[in-house]
């Protein structure tokens, strides 16, 4: 899966989707996409990446808290 930096607009790999995907986990493993031979792994952190249209990443997989109000139950 690709995506980009928000402030570079720097296209990278993610190599390490199972870290995408876990709200948990607030960095991944990939690689930019500069010229023909793949860059080395780098850490990134999640909440500096967007999908290539600009659109951020669902919440479900940035915040582990993100249904906390629905769990919420009337005193």
């Amino acid at each position: 899966m690709f995506l980009k930096e928000k402030d570079s607009d720097d296209l990278l790999e993610v190599l390490t989707l199972k870290d995408l995907f876990d709200p948990f986990c607030k960095e991944l493993i990939g690689r930019y996409q500069h010229g023909e031979e793949p860059q080395d792994p780098a850490s990134f952190k999640k909440e500096a990446l967007v999908f290539p249209s600009g659109e951020p990443l669902p919440k479900c997989w940035t915040d582990a808290h993100y249904r906390d109000d629905e769990l919420q139950r009337p005193a």
